[in-house]
């Protein structure tokens, strides 16, 4: 088999279960590889080697005997520390959780090992996810692996390093304003937000129940192909009966999609912050490359999407922002980071006040499902810059609302590399489907994966 590190998160459990390479092999393997990179990654905050190990060992054995196994059977992954995992500290890093150790499992990580799959570790997370760079008062800054003084991307960016750094074969994140997709992007790995209601968040630290923003935050995973993407959302998708707002909708196999079928909107610029020129390059290369694919390519951009940021935030700012101090206060935090100090400055606005801007949500909303009613699928940027230089998020925010738009709206987004910067950076695409069409947005992040080549691993 290819290198074991480097190996897709399929080829692994299939290798393993026809015992071509051992459970053990493959976690010493990554832990061998997470203690090369991460000193200069930062992005795996806790390691549980030993247990891996002896987990590893354990499926081995069980295999051996002809039990039955998961189709995960001994694949290491690693998980976002913004998720519970029983036994081992979850910080969501904030300090107030500094030693935190769960008794249970977030749903999706429970679901995750009841199909044989092993931790290896937390990955770092902001402060309680609400910040597009991974640094906080716990453990510091994560680092991208393609340029060492540049973000990965946040939330989720200590989970987009080190899978691009072939350190785990896939990891967990969660995405509020593009907490998935935008390390996918600055990391050129491929990640995926499913539609509001997909997955279950019961276990994370903003879990179900979030106010009136509740349907902007989702779960999915990040991994180096979109064939793992897909099969790990087979997996943690479907209600658990705890998190109210989960629809027992069926997953699709994008295997069974028909891009002949399909009619797709594309654009470049949405009006709110221009891409760089390399960006606008490669989306228009993605989209040259369906125009003989699909029944309909044009390129159109939704209407009043330029407003997304004034939209999005006009009501995370004030609903959100008072979930999230409940959430500071009950994990015991007196002192915040610095990129998330905006939470304490959150407005008290009257109730009418408050009517309006979720009117306005709404109606936002429809405008976009009108657009839709045209197209299976839109392809834009995943953002307006490569990977930033740490400190540079202030000043390029209007770029992030490539992602935020599609929180707002709750539609399934995939994000997979597609180009390369002048400097050697990776460039997403963005895939977006309509409502439950995950399988839809696979499908044509594959086809762009197979077309310009996807991951590449990074010179660390």
């Amino acid at each position: 088999m290819e290198s074991i590190i480097y190996a897709s998160v399929r080829t692994l459990a299939q290798a393993i279960r026809q015992k071509e390479v051992t459970a053990y092999e493959v976690v010493e393997a990554y832990l061998r590889r997470i203690e090369a990179v991460n000193p200069r990654l930062n992005a795996v905050v806790q390691l549980v080697a030993d247990t891996a190990l002896a987990q590893a060992r354990a499926a081995d054995d069980a295999l051996a005997r002809g039990e039955r196994v998961g189709r995960l059977h001994g694949v290491p992954m690693t998980i976002k520390d913004s998720f519970d995992t029983a036994g081992v500290i979850s910080t969501a890093g904030t300090l107030g959780r500094a030693h935190f150790v769960p008794d249970n499992d977030a749903m999706v990580v429970a679901r995750l090992k009841a199909e044989g799959a092993i931790l290896m570790g937390k990955t770092n997370t902001s402060e309680l996810t609400l910040s597009f760079d991974p640094d906080n008062l716990v453990y510091g800054r994560t680092n991208n692996p393609y340029d060492l003084t540049r973000s990965p991307g946040g939330s989720s960016g200590g989970a987009a390093a080190i899978v691009a750094s072939g350190g785990s074969p896939f990891d967990i994140g969660s995405d509020y304003g593009g907490s998935i997709r935008l390390p996918a992007h600055f990391c050129g790995v491929a990640g995926i937000k499913p539609t509001s209601g997909r997955v279950p968040r019961t276990g994370h630290i903003i879990p179900y129940a979030a106010g009136a923003t509740d349907a902007y935050q989702q779960v999915g995973p990040l991994c180096r192909t979109v064939d793992d993407l897909a099969l790990i959302m087979s997996i943690i998708a479907g209600p658990d009966w705890q998190d109210p707002a989960i629809v027992p909708m069926p997953w699709q196999d994008p295997q069974t999609v028909d891009l002949k079928r399909l009619r797709i909107a594309f654009h470049t610029d949405n009006g709110a912050m221009t891409p760089t020129a390399e960006t606008i390059q490669t989306v228009r290369a993605v989209a040259r490359s369906l125009e003989s694919e699909v029944a309909l390519l044009e390129e159109k951009c939704p209407p009043e999407i330029e407003n997304t940021w004034a939209i999005w935030e006009s009501v995370a700012r004030v609903a959100g922002g008072q979930a999230y101090l409940n959430v500071i206060r009950q994990a015991g935090t007196d002192q915040i980071s610095p990129n998330v100090q905006y939470i304490t400055d959150m407005p008290t606005i009257p109730s009418d006040e408050f009517e309006k801007r979720m009117v306005a949500l709404d109606h936002f909303r429809s405008r976009m499902l009108a657009f839709m009613q045209d197209y299976d699928v839109i392809i834009c940027p995943a953002n307006a810059n490569v990977a930033l230089k740490v400190g540079e998020y202030a000043q390029n925010r209007a770029g992030y609302t490539y992602t935020a738009t599609y929180n707002v709206t709750g539609w399934p987004g995939v994000v997979v590399r597609a180009g390369t910067s002048p400097e050697g950076l990776p460039i997403g695409v963005q895939v977006i489907a309509r409502p439950w069409r995950e399988d839809v947005a696979l499908a044509v992040a594959q086809f762009v994966e197979s077309t310009f080549g996807g991951w590449q691993p990074p010179e660390l």
